[in-house]
C-alpha cells in the first residue's frame, strides 16, 4: 500500500480510537451554546512590544511583554504542544487587570510554533525547550524574581529547566505553575497508558514515515494528530468562538512541528529534577477530564513536591486555562503571592 493509503487508514483508525475512548469534548445536544466571548480579541497579545531571543543553535524565538519593565516580579508563560503564546490570552488579560504594575508578563512562541523559527528535528526535544526557556529568562528577565507558568509541553519545559539550571531556583525563580503536565513522557501516562499505547504506536509510525507524508500528503499528519488533540481539548460545553480559536492554533501548527515533537513527548523523563522544583512554591493544576495527561499524573507530581498546591478542576479537559480561566487565574494569583513571600524570605536569609 502507498504511504498516502497507509496514512489515510491510520487517520481513520485513530479517529475511531478517539471516539471509542470517549475523548470527544461534550457538546450541546439541544439549544445553541451561549457565546460568552463574542467580542473577545484573542490575538491581543500580538500587539504587545516584541523582541527576538536567539537560542544557542540560532533559532529565533518571538517574545512579547506586558506590564512595566520595573515590575517587582516577572511571570513567564510557556505554552504547550501545537499551541502558541495566544493560548495564554485569558491569563494575560487577568494579569494586566489584577496585578497592574506589580507583575510583568512575558509570553513567547516555542521553537516551531507560532511566529518563532523552526529547527532540526534532533533539536525538537524537551531538553532543548528547557534551554530555550533559560535563554528567554536570561535575556528578558535578567534580574528580579521570576515565576514560570507552563501548560502541558510548557510545563515539561519548566521541569527540564530545573534539571539544567538548578542555580536559577536558588534565588531567581520564586515559583512555578505546572498546568496539565507531567514530569515523564506519555508512554507512562495519559493517552499512551489509557489506550494501551495504540495512539502512541500510531504517532511513532507517523514520525517514521514523515518524509513520505510531508512530501506527498501534507494534510495526513493533521488527520492523525490534531483530531486527538482537538477532541481532548475541552471536557464541557464551551464558547464556539473559543473552540474556533483553539482549533485555529492547532491548524496553523506546522506539519513538521507536529511530527518532530512526538517522540520527545512520548519518551522524555525529567523526574530527577523534582527535588530542585521542590525548593520553591509550586502550583500543580489539572482538569479531571483531561485525557491527554490525566489528573492522576498531577497527583503524583504534587506528591513529589513538598511545597506544591494541587488544584483539581472539575470537568476540565486539556486546555484548562481556556476552559476554566477564572479557576486558573485565582490559582495563579495564589502562586504569585506565595512567590513574593518566598522571594522575600530568600532575600532576608541572604542578608543574614
Amino acid at each position: 500500500m502507498s504511504v498516502m493509503g497507509r496514512m489515510g487508514l491510520l487517520g481513520t483508525s485513530l479517529l475511531t480510537l478517539a471516539s471509542s475512548a470517549g475523548l470527544y469534548a461534550v457538546k450541546s445536544a439541544g439549544a445553541p451554546v451561549p457565546e460568552i466571548y463574542g467580542d473577545e480579541d484573542f490575538d491581543a497579545i500580538l500587539r504587545l512590544p516584541e523582541r527576538t531571543v536567539t537560542t544557542e543553535d540560532g533559532v529565533s524565538l518571538v517574545v512579547r511583554e506586558s506590564g512595566s519593565p520595573q515590575a517587582p516580579l516577572t511571570v513567564v508563560f510557556v505554552h504547550g504542544y501545537c499551541l502558541r503564546m495566544q493560548s495564554w490570552h485569558l491569563q494575560y488579560r487577568h494579569l494586566t487587570a489584577h496585578w497592574g504594575r506589580d507583575a510583568r508578563g512575558v509570553f513567547y512562541d516555542q521553537r516551531g510554533h507560532g511566529e518563532s523559527g523552526h529547527s532540526d528535528s534532533d533539536r525538537c526535544t524537551i531538553a532543548q525547550l528547557g534551554r530555550d526557556l533559560g535563554r528567554v529568562i536570561d535575556e528578558v528577565a535578567p534580574t528580579g524574581p521570576v515565576v514560570v507558568v507552563g501548560h502541558s509541553m510548557g510545563g515539561m519545559t519548566a521541569i527540564a529547566l530545573a534539571s539544567q539550571r538548578p542555580d536559577l531556583f536558588e534565588g531567581r525563580i520564586a515559583g512555578v505553575g505546572l498546568l496539565a503536565t507531567t514530569a515523564a513522557g506519555l508512554s507512562k501516562s495519559g493517552i499512551g497508558r489509557n489506550l494501551e499505547n495504540p495512539v502512541i504506536d500510531a504517532f511513532r509510525y507517523a514520525a517514521r514515515t514523515a518524509p513520505g507524508f510531508v512530501q506527498f500528503a501534507r494534510g495526513a499528519a493533521r488527520a492523525v494528530v490534531t483530531p486527538i488533540l482537538r477532541a481532548a481539548s475541552y471536557g464541557t460545553v464551551v464558547s464556539p468562538r473559543l473552540v474556533r480559536f483553539s482549533d485555529r492554533m492547532l491548524d496553523e501548527t506546522s506539519v513538521l512541528t507536529i511530527v518532530n515533537f512526538l517522540r520527545t513527548l512520548e519518551l522524555h523523563d525529567e523526574s530527577a529534577a523534582l527535588p530542585v522544583l521542590g525548593t520553591v512554591p509550586v502550583l500543580v493544576l489539572s482538569g479531571d477530564a483531561d485525557m491527554v495527561i490525566p489528573f492522576t499524573s498531577s497527583q503524583a507530581l504534587a506528591e513529589a513536591l513538598p511545597d506544591a498546591e494541587l488544584e483539581r478542576v472539575r470537568g476540565a479537559g486539556h486546555l484548562v486555562q481556556l476552559e476554566f480561566p477564572e479557576v486558573v487565574d485565582r490559582a495563579l494569583d495564589r502562586l504569585i503571592q506565595r512567590a513574593f513571600t518566598h522571594h522575600a524570605s530568600v532575600r532576608q536569609a541572604a542578608i543574614g
